[in-house]
């Protein structure tokens, strides 16, 4: 049986920043899901991180999506594929607007983007924001970040606790729109009836601990009041920068309504 999508997405500008520069879009239909966090000044990574999302979400809207011999991609699945080459249409075109607007040179943006096609999930990731999947009550992270912190982690360097309280926790090793040859994590799984993604920025993964993002996802049934909580729970612990997160539940049959 097909499975049906259900989805709700929140971003605010927390507590301490004056301008929003997280962006996330999707398209219940399509079955396309992205959120992104710019970085860059003079509201540059606004325009990053929205560049990214209109990208990725025209790639799947305009035209029957296709990918090119790319012999980095030819190992993995269509679905994963084709999110690839979403996601590197969305790098080429951020680094268009930065040549042509040189106010903007040095912009970028995070990723994290999920498709849904014939009960299986794609999904990719650039930079630091992520992607978890609640099934059956466990809480799983399915992306790896790429920060100097975390790589310091996964090289014995750090422990994870240290690197939460790292100076430099907000260093990025990989964004769109900063190199031509960026390339996504991809990765691509089956669907099960009662999935939960969750895509979230940093915003909210820094304050909000995972033990928490799980009993909110289970105790929470709307995933609008749920978006709601998780980012109050991010400026609760500091609000010091933009949070946003979408959610996704996968269901037989019709969608709950509760948004």
């Amino acid at each position: 049986m097909s499975l049906i999508l259900d989805a709700a997405g929140l971003t605010d500008v927390g507590l301490v920043r004056a301008s929003n520069e997280d962006s996330f879009g999707y398209d219940e239909r399509l079955g396309i899901f992205v959120v992104c966090d710019g970085m860059g000044g003079h509201a540059a990574g606004e325009v990053a991180s929205r560049i990214a999302v209109d990208t990725v979400l025209g790639y799947f809207r305009e035209h029957e999506p296709a990918v090119r011999e790319d012999a980095y991609l030819n190992d993995a699945p269509l679905g994963a594929r084709l999110l690839a080459e979403a996601v590197k249409q969305a790098n080429d075109a951020i680094l268009e607007y930065a040549v042509a607007h040189k106010n903007t040179s040095g912009m970028g943006t995070t990723l994290v983007a999920a498709r849904f096609a014939e009960d299986t999930v794609s999904i990719a990731n650039v930079g630091d924001s992520r992607i978890y999947l609640l099934r059956d009550g466990q809480l799983l992270q399915l992306t790896e970040d790429h920060s100097l912190v975390m790589e310091q982690v996964r090289r014995g360097m750090l422990t994870l606790e240290e690197a939460k309280r790292s100076s430099v926790q907000n260093i990025i090793t990989r964004a769109l729109g900063t190199d031509e040859s960026t390339l996504p994590d991809l990765g691509e799984f089956p669907a099960q009836n009662g999935d939960l993604l969750l895509l979230a920025t940093d915003g909210v993964l820094r304050h909000v601990e995972d033990d928490e993002i799980r009993d909110i996802l289970l105790q929470v049934p709307s995933l609008k009041a749920a978006c709601a909580t998780l980012i109050e729970a991010a400026n609760q612990g500091g609000g010091d920068d933009n949070s946003t997160c979408v959610l996704v539940r996968m269901l037989n049959g019709t969608p709950s309504g509760q948004g």
